[in-house]
């Protein structure tokens, strides 16, 4: 029910990725007098799909707290994530409030244990391939101890999804010298650099899409801004690109020449085509899908939530924090200090 066109954009992504993945079956949770027309339009789902109705659909600007007293039970969102803890759904896809997502997400599926807060983790494209990033809008003030956190979730993340043996980590700041940023991130690259992880150091911003580091790590209001500001510039870049070739004849001559090169930077570029990012930390797969994402960015996040949940990336997260516990100790004595 979430997102810019709720069901119109979330079903036909569904019977998207039905044709990629024939063994995956949906659970679908919403106000059926809404579902239930654009579902029937779609024949590939009805033998591998369930419509639940439910009375409650959380709104775009609701509170987190509201959302959840509101929504409790009665909610799609609430009913999605609960099929995930019951064991009927191994990964429960929205692209609804990210707030509310989160806070019933922690409510109902419980953190792992040594993590205080959930991550939100996106893929990037880099000039070298991916990366993992996070936080990217969860958090948005974090202690050493949570950057040390999430340097181990975005680790197990890294090597599940992206096949890093021993992914490079970095601490996003505003410089890569070791008296650059704030205390915390100061503190946190000193736990980490005596750690046993592959600590590279800190990162600039313009290192993200060079492929500096495989996990860069940060604060979910720096790691969401970062995140807008990419994709605004991609669909900038591609826009001006577009008027500049058709601006006269020779730029026209010279789009129809290069027309495959064209369509493969336009996909490189296109924010829907690594959508989905995962709530780490929590017992049970999330997956948040962009509001604005189409019918292809949608069901790239539910290809998010098929293949981390193949990974089984609850427990690969639990195993790496359970390894690392001196090392959170560590970081939790940093912090009382």
């Amino acid at each position: 029910m979430g997102g810019d066109n709720g069901p119109g954009t979330v079903l036909p992504a569904l019977a998207q990725a039905s044709e990629l993945h024939p063994d995956v079956r949906f659970l679908i949770f919403g106000q059926e007098e809404i579902v239930r027309p654009v579902f029937d339009r779609f024949p590939i789902l009805h033998n591998r799909s369930t419509v639940s109705h439910c009375d409650v659909a959380i709104t775009m600007d609701e509170k987190p707290g509201a959302a959840v007293r509101r929504g409790r039970r009665e909610s799609s969102m609430w009913r999605a994530i609960e099929a995930v803890k019951n064991g009927e759904a191994q990964a429960a896809v929205s692209a609804g409030n990210t707030g509310a997502l989160m806070a019933m997400s922690k409510v109902i599926l419980r953190t792992i244990p040594g993590i205080e807060r959930p991550a939100l983790a996106a893929i990037w494209p880099t000039l070298k391939g991916e990366c993992v990033v996070l936080d990217v809008g969860a958090t948005i003030d974090i202690t050493p101890a949570q950057y040390v956190q999430f340097a181990i979730m975005g680790q197990a993340y890294a090597r599940c999804v992206l096949g890093f043996s021993r992914p490079r980590i970095g601490i996003l700041n505003v410089g890569v010298e070791d008296v650059k940023g704030s205390e915390n991130i100061r503190d946190a690259a000193g736990i980490l650099h005596e750690s046993d992880l592959n600590f590279i150091g800190f990162v600039e911003g313009d290192g993200i899409g060079r492929g500096d580091a495989d996990v860069v790590v940060t604060d979910g209001f720096t790691g969401n801004v970062a995140l807008k500001t990419a994709e605004g510039t991609a669909r900038q870049f591609a826009t001006m690109l577009r008027e500049s070739m058709a601006s006269n004849l020779f730029g026209k001559l010279g789009y129809l020449l290069a027309y495959r090169s064209f369509a493969a930077l336009r996909e490189k570029l296109d924010p829907n085509a690594s959508n989905g990012g995962m709530f780490l930390g929590v017992n049970g797969i999330v997956v948040k899908s962009h509001g604005s994402a189409d019918v292809g960015g949608y069901c790239s996040a539910v290809e998010v939530a098929v293949e981390v949940a193949k990974a089984d990336m609850a427990h690969a997260i639990s195993q790496d924090v359970e390894e690392m516990r001196v090392l959170l100790e560590n970081a939790w004595a940093e912090r009382l200090d």
